[in-house]
């Protein structure tokens, strides 16, 4: 397995099409999912002794509680920011002014955090949990960023729900892309 063989996505973003997840799971099977999502991503990590890094808005700390509760994740989870007001975005991970529900604003914080810290791969995310629009964009509008040292890539979603359904739903989303840029 090699971190290097990520591709960019960072210049065709807008032409990906929106991908639409509906995972209709109670909470117990939530929980269950993103427990077994980060403890499969803790043991790719630890075998390549890489370091993991998250930048979260949307979420609030969901992914890195997540992560930070697989066992020995100290030795290779790094930590994570959570940014939830543009101005944290702005002054602690160098978020460039204009909208912070976009791609460009996943990418941008996914490559900051992991450059401040010196992680080998990072996700990000940033959205509008709902229940109403936010900068234009409706609710359940998600991007997610995965960041490795050569490339970043970009995924775009519009989940369906309740707000605390599209947390849900986007961090198990970004623990799944996370682990596919650790298993490529």
């Amino acid at each position: 397995m090699s971190i290097e063989s990520v591709r960019s996505t960072s210049s065709r973003h807008h032409a990906m099409p929106w991908a639409a997840v509906v995972e209709p799971k109670s909470a117990e099977e939530q929980r269950a999912q993103i427990s077994a999502l980060a403890g499969r991503i803790g043991l790719l990590a630890a075998a390549d002794r890489l370091t993991v890094v998250v930048a979260e808005s949307l979420t609030a700390g969901r992914i890195s509680q997540a992560l930070g509760a697989v066992p020995a994740s100290a030795e290779w989870f790094g930590g994570g920011v959570i940014a939830y007001q543009d101005v944290t975005l702005h002054r602690l991970l160098g978020v460039q002014p204009g909208p912070v529900v976009s791609a460009q604003c996943a990418e941008q914080t996914a490559r900051a955090v992991m450059e401040n810290v010196g992680a080998d791969v990072s996700v990000a995310v940033t959205g509008v949990a709902g229940p109403g629009p936010e900068e234009g964009q409706p609710a359940g509008t998600v991007f997610i960023s995965v960041s490795t040292r050569s490339a970043v890539r970009t995924f775009p979603h519009r989940f369906e729900g309740s707000p605390e359904a599209v947390v849900a739903l986007t961090t198990i989303t970004a623990l799944r892309h996370l682990r596919e840029v650790l298993l490529d």
